[in-house]
């Protein structure tokens, strides 16, 4: 079993969540997101759904679309 978060079972502060936004808008990944706030991947999609943050990459072209030549 993993071991838990130094955050774990610790309420989330207003700090945390812009520190989550901050991150996601540059695109990084939600594990590494979870390792800077140390929560885990699912406390910080959590955080996410709550405050409505976009954890999705905005750097990437739909359905895999590469450019035709």
């Amino acid at each position: 079993m993993a071991k838990k978060p130094a955050n774990h079972g610790k309420p989330i502060t207003p700090q945390v969540v812009s520190q989550v936004r901050a991150l996601a808008s540059q695109n990084t990944p939600t594990r590494v997101i979870g390792i800077k706030v140390q929560r885990t991947e699912a406390s910080v999609r959590a955080i996410a759904a709550e405050n409505n943050i976009s954890l999705k990459p905005t750097n990437q072209s739909p359905y895999n679309r590469r450019k035709s030549r």
